[in-house]
C-alpha cells in the first residue's frame, strides 16, 4: 500500500509519501496554486492508495478539493486522531515533516474512510451558515458588552456595530435562502425537516450545510458523526455509566434548539422526554436522548425521501 500524508500550514505544503517497502519520499510545496499543481502532478504520478490531510480550519480544502477534481483519493481527518496516533506510536517531537510522515502512516494503519469532496455550491452554502453563525455571537457579544457601557461614546459606537452586524445578518439569511431557493434539492431537503414539529429553517440549514452524510449513513454512523451515540466506559468487571463524547459541535448545538422545541411542541418527542424522566433519567440527558432520537428520525426521512408521519417514522428511527 502507498499512502501520502499532507501537512498544511498557511504559507506551505510538506508531503510524505510512504511505499510499500516503507521507505518515505518527503518534498515541501509553497501553498498556492501553483505549487498545489506540483504535488497533484506528483501525488497522480505515485498513485496513492490515500492521501491523509488533518481539518486545519479551512486551509486544508483548496488543496483536498484539487487533489479529489483530479480521482485521487482524498482523506481529510480529525488533527486530534493522528496526534493520539503519533503518541501511541512514540513520535513525540513535532515537526512539518514528521507530522506529514505520521499521516502517511496514519493512512496506511488506520485506512479512514474516503469521503468525496464536497462541490463547490455546497462549500458556499456551507461558509455562509457559518458566516451566519460567526455574526450572531459577535451580536450577542456587542449586546452584553451594551448593558456594562462606560460612557454615552462608547454606548453609541456599540449601537452602531450592532446595527451593521444586524444588516449584515439580514444579507447572510437573503443569501442562505436564495441559495435554497436556486436548488431544487435544497429545497426538497429543507421541506423535509421542517415538517417535523420542532424544527425549523435554520436548523434544517445547519444539517444541510455541515451533515452531508444526513440520509446516507446508517443509525449508529450518524448520531457518532454528531455526537449523541452513547459510548461504553467499562473495564474488567466495573461498568460505567455510558455518556456521548465528541463529534460535530455546531450541529449538536442546533439539534439541542431543536429537540428543546420538539419536547414542548411535537407529540411523540414529548412523550418519549416524559416517559425518560418518570423511569429517572436526569432531565439533561433524557434531552439527549431526545437530540438522537429526533436524528435518527430525520435520517429515515431523508434517506427514504419522506415526511413527518408520527407512527411511521418513530418505529423506523
Amino acid at each position: 500500500m502507498t499512502c501520502a500524508g499532507i501537512d498544511v500550514a498557511k504559507g506551505h505544503l510538506d508531503l510524505a509519501i510512504r511505499f510499500d517497502s516503507a521507505d518515505v519520499e518527503t518534498r515541501r510545496f509553497d501553498n498556492n496554486s501553483d505549487g498545489i499543481d506540483q504535488l497533484k502532478e506528483l501525488l497522480c504520478e505515485a498513485e496513492p492508495d490515500r492521501v491523509v490531510l488533518e481539518a486545519t480550519g479551512g486551509y486544508e480544502r483548496p488543496v483536498s478539493a484539487v487533489l479529489a477534481a483530479d480521482g485521487l483519493p482524498v482523506a481529510v481527518v480529525n488533527p486530534r486522531q493522528t496526534r493520539d496516533f503519533a503518541r501511541a506510536t512514540g513520535r513525540l517531537a513535532k515537526t512539518d515533516e514528521i507530522d506529514a510522515r505520521v499521516l502517511a502512516l496514519f493512512g496506511e494503519r488506520i485506512q479512514p474512510e474516503i469521503r468525496p469532496a464536497p462541490s463547490e455550491d455546497q462549500q458556499t452554502f456551507s461558509a455562509l451558515v457559518a458566516r451566519r453563525r460567526q455574526l450572531q455571537k459577535m451580536k450577542t457579544a456587542e449586546q452584553n458588552r451594551l448593558g456594562t457601557a462606560p460612557s454615552e461614546a462608547v454606548r453609541a459606537d456599540i449601537e452602531e456595530h450592532l446595527s451593521f452586524l444586524e444588516e449584515r445578518l439580514a444579507e447572510t439569511e437573503r443569501q442562505i435562502k436564495e441559495a435554497v431557493e436556486n436548488s431544487p434539492l435544497w429545497r426538497e431537503e429543507e421541506e423535509l425537516l421542517c415538517s417535523i414539529p420542532g424544527v425549523g429553517e435554520t436548523t434544517a440549514h445547519v444539517l444541510m450545510a455541515e451533515l452531508p452524510e444526513l440520509g446516507e449513513a446508517n443509525r449508529q454512523e450518524i448520531a457518532k458523526l454528531v455526537g449523541v451515540a452513547p459510548l461504553n466506559h467499562d473495564s474488567g468487571k466495573h461498568r460505567g455509566e455510558r455518556c456521548t463524547w465528541g463529534g460535530r459541535a455546531s450541529v449538536r448545538r442546533a439539534l439541542y434548539m431543536a429537540a428543546l422545541s420538539a419536547t414542548r411542541h411535537n407529540g411523540k418527542i414529548r412523550s418519549f422526554y416524559e416517559r425518560l424522566v418518570e423511569r429517572g433519567k436526569a432531565k439533561k440527558k433524557a434531552l439527549v436522548a431526545c437530540m438522537r432520537k429526533l436524528l435518527l428520525i430525520m435520517n429515515t426521512m431523508m434517506k427514504n425521501g419522506t415526511h413527518w408521519n408520527p407512527e411511521y417514522q418513530t418505529s423506523s428511527a
